[in-house]
């Protein structure tokens, strides 16, 4: 017997992805940020298809955007693009184990960087540090974790029975 999804945790969870985006970091260990609200998206893009889609990720970045104080429509296209990657292998990627998903996850936040760094090149902003690189590592070590998280919450294992 299959339990409905909560409404709720859709939104919540990339709510709380957006304010782990805000939270003050050391300058130091800023360029280690992981990109939280990919790894959140990636996980509906991967389990909701149906609702979390292109026009979504879009409106999601925008809502970062506006959030975080970005350029407006670089969040709404980093996400569109890793969304699009997404959807086109998702067949696939669902089928991998867990440590192969953290693969492709860590390859999409590597391409990631490449287009940040491709727009801030564009505005003419200076390259980013060494560290900027380092990010995708930890997005790739911290999939396996907010996959587990997500989809517990989503199929409900953390109520009692």
């Amino acid at each position: 017997m299959m339990r409905a999804r909560s409404p709720w945790i859709l939104p919540l969870s990339l709510l709380a992805a957006i304010l782990l985006m805000l939270l003050p970091m050391p300058a130091a260990l800023q360029a280690l940020r992981p990109y939280w609200l990919a790894l959140v998206l990636a996980y509906w893009v991967m389990e909701e298809p149906d609702q979390v889609g292109l026009g979504f990720a879009f409106l999601v970045g925008l809502v970062a955007d506006l959030v975080v104080g970005s350029v407006l429509g670089e969040q709404a296209l980093r996400l569109v693009v890793i969304t699009f990657i997404l959807q086109r292998f998702r067949a696939r990627l669902r089928f991998f184990p867990m440590s192969q998903q953290a693969l492709a996850i860590g390859a999409l936040l590597l391409n990631d960087r490449i287009v940040t760094t491709a727009i801030r090149m564009t505005l003419g902003e200076p390259m980013p540090a060494a560290g900027h690189w380092l990010s995708p590592l930890l997005g790739l070590l911290l999939w396996i974790p907010v996959f587990m998280l997500l989809d517990s919450l989503r199929m409900g294992g953390w109520r009692r029975r």
